[in-house]
């Protein structure tokens, strides 16, 4: 029910992304030599960055976070009689 949750809140965190790389490609448009662009260009430069971080942050999360219920190793075990 989390992942409902997390997914949820993806949407507003979205548009704020895109609305602060908006904001900051036109304070330091001439800074950097770019020309500051709309919301629009805003938001597909926003879906092209998700795309590209989204697995790699996937990756480093799986392979360092804890490992899933059925992801445990069995140990065997001996018995000597």
């Amino acid at each position: 029910m989390t992942s409902f949750f997390k997914l949820m809140a993806a949407g507003p965190a979205f548009f704020l992304s895109a609305w602060l790389l908006m904001i900051f490609a036109g304070i330091l448009d001439q800074d950097v030599g770019i020309r500051p662009f709309g919301y629009l260009t805003s938001m597909v430069a926003t879906i092209g960055l998700w795309l590209v971080l989204a697995p790699a942050i996937g990756a480093v999360a799986r392979s360092s976070g804890p490992p899933a219920a059925g992801g445990k190793k069995k140990r065997k075990v001996t018995v000597e009689v």
